[in-house]
């Protein structure tokens, strides 16, 4: 073969390569797997209809009241778990911080390389929770609640798109992402079915709104 098409060739592959890797770089990780999969849409819409509805109060809430980020195993707490779980390829130094990595946002679509550009978001937030019931529970329950890996309860999201939606429910605030909405709306019915949690008559109505889309 000339070494003309040979150059010309491996010129070819080597555009082709910097075009998956391109691609690779901006593409979102499976960032929904990574929030333990939350039930179905029809099953949410169920949950929904059973659930107390009720007028929050915040009387006597405190952050404090709900114990987060405890120790998980070894040196690693929730908010390590979670950053190592919804990242890709995480490295962690032996105290368990992330050290590198990167972390796609699900709510907005942005991608971050650098854990503190991250929040860890209580999906259901805890002055939500407290509002809804959560103030009658024992602190064990309320430290469960807040640390909660099993349900769709705790996911790695970009930080001041978490402190943006600040104690919110669903009648004032969603994920700017349309696609992720779906999921958003069922892990929320999911974790407050789950816990017992009452829902006000705005949140409810919003919940039922986006849901009939899923």
């Amino acid at each position: 073969m000339p070494r003309f098409y040979a150059r010309r060739r491996l010129s070819v592959a080597a555009a082709a390569t910097a075009l998956i890797s391109s691609v690779a770089l901006f593409s979102a990780p499976t960032a929904s797997a990574a929030l333990p999969t939350p039930i179905s849409g029809a099953t949410a819409r169920s949950y929904l209809a059973t659930l107390t509805v009720a007028t929050e109060d915040r009387t006597g809430y405190n952050r404090d009241l709900f114990p987060h980020w405890i120790t998980q195993s070894g040196t690693c707490n929730t908010r390590e778990v979670v950053l190592k779980r919804d990242g890709t390829n995480v490295v962690q130094d032996s105290s368990c911080a992330a050290t590198s990595g990167s972390w796609y946002s699900p709510y907005d679509g942005a991608t971050w390389s650098a854990a503190s550009d991250v929040d860890i978001d209580h999906l259901v937030p805890l002055a939500e929770a407290w509002d809804s019931g959560a103030d009658s529970w024992t602190t064990s329950r309320r430290q469960s609640f807040a640390n909660d890996l099993t349900r769709p309860q705790l996911i790695a999201v970009t930080d001041n798109v978490n402190q943006a939606k600040g104690d919110q429910d669903p009648a004032t605030w969603m994920p700017s992402r349309t696609a992720y909405r779906c999921t958003y709306v069922r892990a929320w019915v999911q974790v407050k079915y789950y816990y017992d949690l009452s829902v006000d008559s705005a949140e409810k109505s919003a919940l039922q709104n986006h849901l009939a889309n899923c």
